[in-house]
């Protein structure tokens, strides 16, 4: 024999639907509206064919929604990218990024033949060096150079089979011409 539903208020479900117009984000938007539909007395296999979610999850939110309101429903997950570094610690990033070439930092093991330009490979081992902190993915790196105020460039090509003294004479022969 099925269990009977407990019944919510007026007011809760007002909550509901307040909560459900003023979430921006979609995935918060379902769980609101998937607990409503089912304190409405939907059949829970069309509150799931109608949102996308599953049993479990359905019962869960609902469980939460008696317990904690419709707060328990927002999402609350940090996201393994959440920030590591505080703001301060970003604005001094961006000074010793501006300070620093990873010449200075690394001597001849930059990512750049010259050493003179930031690359992300090199603001990987800055990174690591100055705070401690990395990351798994390589474009938190490059959202961590926008932050610090860096654009993007291209990279500069160097032919490795290039001789310093073949270049010096060519440079020598335009200088004359």
């Amino acid at each position: 024999m099925p269990r009977q539903r407990s019944q919510i208020s007026e007011q809760q479900t007002q909550e509901l639907q307040q909560a459900f117009a003023s979430a921006r984000d979609g995935a918060t938007r379902i769980r609101f509206q998937a607990v409503r539909l089912y304190f409405q007395g939907y059949p829970v296999a069309e509150i799931c064919q109608i949102t996308g979610c599953n049993r479990t999850s359905l019962m869960e939110w609902c469980r939460k929604f008696r317990q904690h309101g419709a707060e328990a429903l927002t999402d609350h997950r940090g996201g393994r990218h959440r920030a590591r570094l505080t703001l301060a610690q970003i604005e001094e990033l961006g000074d010793k990024l501006r300070l620093y070439t990873p010449r200075d930092l690394f001597r001849a093991e930059t990512h750049t033949a010259g050493g003179e330009h930031w690359t992300v490979e090199d603001l990987v081992r800055a990174v690591e060096l100055w705070y401690g902190v990395s990351w798994q993915s390589r474009s938190s790196y490059t959202t961590l150079f926008a932050q610090c105020g860096f654009t993007y460039q291209r990279t500069e090509k160097v032919y490795k089979s290039r001789r310093d003294r073949d270049v010096s004479e060519f440079e020598a022969v335009v200088e004359k011409n």
